[in-house]
């Protein structure tokens, strides 16, 4: 990650647009001035190497940015990348939109669903600053929910996220989403990988990428944290993604967009394989780019054009 969020490639409306500055950001951020380095380019960054330093400089973006006073997560929890989440969650708004012509729908009478929302809590913090939703945040790790409820509580957000524990590990919706509730979209970061030595490996990879391999220092194995759980499972996202597509079939009825994102484009069409033959009525992959990574969130949906803009009238 470069100190500049390469503001051309992201979403219009991300707030993370050009050079970050650390001056503005070590004032409603103290603790960051301690992070501070110079770069090799003779500019102000902080060490991506080092867990705490993003942890810090996370805090600080999300206080200059989205008004969140307190943030904070144990050492060892995914530390997510700010500026990609945003882009997310203003992909979800857009593909929304496209069935109320353009209009973005906004307020707590719409309501979004993370999935594996961590002890971050990151998607339901930007969503409900920047869209007002009210959000349902799921996890199957007590502790990480514990975090992301001591951060709403600080925050005040208690009433707009609500928070639920999954029990059966197998399970996307099932346990979470109630008889009644109606869910405008969902949303997921998968565990990316098949095992612990795959997630290390890709770790690396980035290093190189960025060009901050050092044969004399030692780095992180995982360059933003992450327990396994948020890491890998088995199978890794193939196999979670094609799980959560086949259970959303009982939730259609639920759910106006179903959504997840995707980090290899070659898992692409074998998911559009198996949403077809859960009977998805459209389907949608939405690309997206963060400097030298591209990204991309694949989402679908059980209601026709019709159907969607009617529900989307009577909310």
């Amino acid at each position: 990650m470069s100190t500049q969020a390469k503001g051309a490639l992201l979403h219009p409306r991300n707030r993370h647009q050009g050079r970050y500055d650390f001056v503005e950001l070590m004032a409603v951020e103290p603790r960051l001035a301690a992070f501070v380095i110079i770069n090799p380019y003779g500019k102000q960054s902080i060490d991506f190497a080092n867990p705490a330093a993003v942890r810090v400089f996370n805090a600080a973006l999300l206080k200059q940015l989205y008004a969140i006073e307190h943030w904070h997560i144990p050492e060892g929890y995914l530390c997510p990348p700010v500026p990609g989440r945003a882009d997310y969650i203003h992909g979800l708004a857009d593909l929304v939109a496209a069935d109320r012509h353009g209009e973005i729908p906004r307020g707590a009478t719409f309501t979004a669903l993370d999935i594996g929302t961590g002890a971050n809590g990151i998607y339901p913090l930007l969503g409900q600053h920047d869209y007002g939703w009210r959000f349902i945040a799921s996890d199957i790790d007590a502790q990480a929910l514990a975090c992301v409820a001591q951060t709403l509580q600080a925050n005040h957000l208690q009433q707009t996220i609500d928070l639920r524990l999954q029990s059966d590990r197998s399970a996307f919706f099932k346990g979470i989403l109630r008889p009644d509730e109606r869910v405008l979209c969902t949303l997921c970061n998968p565990p990316f990988h098949t095992n612990a030595a795959e997630a290390a490996s890709g770790s690396q990879r980035k290093w190189r990428n960025l060009g901050k391999q050092d044969p004399q220092r030692k780095l992180p194995a995982l360059n933003f944290g992450g327990k396994s759980n948020e890491l890998w499972c088995k199978g890794g996202e193939l196999s979670f993604v094609r799980n959560m597509i086949k259970e959303s079939k009982d939730y259609a009825q639920q759910v106006l967009w179903f959504s997840s994102l995707v980090s290899k484009s070659a898992h692409i069409h074998l998911l559009e394989r198996t949403l077809k033959q859960v009977g998805a009525v459209e389907v949608r992959v939405c690309k997206m780019a963060q400097g030298q990574k591209q990204s991309r969130f694949l989402a679908w949906t059980f209601h026709n054009a019709e159907q969607r803009q009617a529900w989307l009238a009577a909310e």
